[in-house]
């Protein structure tokens, strides 16, 4: 039997000299033909990536996405990704990260140094006060904490120090909306403030972060930095790590990008391929989230074992007035609230235990509902709930279930609490 040949880089050399046959394996000469196109994008595996000739390796950038140098930078899959993203956000450019948390992280660690201060607003997502009370404080940087139901005391927070503003809508866990455009009007008094917006709940759905009526120093009417935990709603199936930063501004985006390649972040192609299956029903899930999620909080409203129900849409729930300002949808959480002196946190925690459609468990946006008891107490220092520290919330996840089903549910989970 012939022996198989090394193939050639050039279609007029001279024929390739025979080869063992593991070697023909790995240096195969058959490349199938192009024009292939099917509904989902192909995935691509690679952390080496091969150049041409050494010319090619001197002249490829990766930094503009106009060509491939190492996998951690990027694929066609994860370059394919990133452009979707931006899409649905509203943004020009986008860069992925292992996790939601490792998102926000790289907005920190890319935009601060010793001696600048951030300020959170008091319900910011908690693993993201935590890295700041702790790691960054590790850093020289320092933070402090406002009230994002009162747009006119951030005014008095902000110095020469400030370097970075967050903004999260709704509240974590306790969904308050802010008015976002008032919290702008402020920041855009301060040209070197960068504003970064979680914006996980409203997935790029509920309301477009960059079009957000204020104008910032580059021009961009919205917040400068949009981050979004993938693992939600984009993902849709609970079992896929991911996060993104969206941004406009050119400039801003290299600064984050060179962090990003510095820290080593990168994603998995399977994962990238799992987003990108995901995304094509976004829009459908996240409405069917909206619909159900809002006859959920119309029927917990109606309930007299809640102190109070939270959900945007509610005209009784805090910041109902500047979330229609702003958004059309609503997402798929509903938080309510234990009076303690009717119901004691064993009880509560009972209700949950009895809950058999809803899983107990961290996160959201996939199929199963989920439901997870959190104590009030230091909580929130601002707002009125930071006085009911010994009330029990309890947040809901509403997921692709018949909404009868669920309610039939809490209905049973309710008769243990007498």
């Amino acid at each position: 039997m012939t022996a198989p040949e090394l193939p050639s880089s050039d279609a007029t050399a001279p024929a390739a000299q025979p080869v063992g046959r593991a070697t023909g394996l790995i240096h195969h000469a058959y490349e199938p033909p192009g024009g292939f196109g099917s509904v989902q994008p192909g995935v691509f595996k690679a952390s080496t990536v091969f150049f041409h000739d050494t010319a090619a390796l001197k002249a490829r950038e990766w930094k503009d996405k106009s060509g491939y140098t190492y996998g951690l930078h990027g694929t066609p899959t994860t370059f394919t990704l990133e452009e979707r993203l931006a899409t649905l956000e509203g943004g020009r450019q986008c860069l992925l990260a292992p996790s939601g948390l490792s998102a926000l992280t790289l907005v920190a660690q890319s935009l601060l140094k010793a001696g600048d201060e951030v300020l959170l607003p008091d319900n910011v997502y908690a693993p993201n006060r935590d890295f700041t009370r702790v790691e960054l404080a590790h850093w020289g940087i320092t933070h402090r904490v406002y009230d994002p139901m009162d747009p006119a005391s951030l005014a008095g927070l902000i110095n020469e120090r400030t370097r970075l503003l967050w903004l999260e809508a709704p509240g974590s866990v306790t969904l308050e909306f802010p008015d976002l455009q008032a919290l702008l009007a402020v920041a855009r008094q301060h040209p070197r403030l960068v504003v970064a917006l979680d914006n996980t709940w409203g997935a790029g759905l509920a309301f477009n972060p960059f079009e957000l009526g204020v104008s910032g120093p580059n021009g961009a009417a919205g917040v400068d930095i949009s981050v979004h935990a993938l693992t939600k709603y984009p993902s849709g199936g609970g079992d896929v790590l991911m996060g993104s930063v969206v941004t406009r501004d050119a400039a801003l985006h290299l600064q984050l990008k060179l962090t990003h390649m510095r820290l080593g972040l990168g994603v998995g192609a399977n994962d990238a391929e799992a987003l990108l299956r995901g995304l094509p029903s976004l829009a459908l899930r996240y409405a069917a989230h909206d619909r159900a999620t809002r006859a959920v909080a119309q029927w917990l409203s109606a309930r007299s074992e809640f102190a109070q129900v939270l959900h945007p849409a509610l005209p009784e729930s805090p910041g109902h007035a500047a979330w229609a300002q702003v958004a059309t949808q609503a997402g798929g959480l509903v938080s309510v609230v234990f009076d303690h002196r009717r119901f004691a946190a064993d009880r509560v925690d009972a209700f949950v235990d009895a809950l058999r459609l809803f899983r107990i468990g961290y996160s959201w946006g996939g199929p199963v509902s989920l439901v997870m008891p959190y104590s009030l107490r230091g909580m929130r220092q601002f707002g009125p709930l930071a006085g009911r520290g010994n009330d029990t919330l309890v947040r809901f996840a509403i997921g692709l279930e018949e909404v009868d089903d669920l309610l039939a549910d809490l209905e049973q989970a309710l008769k243990v609490m007498g």
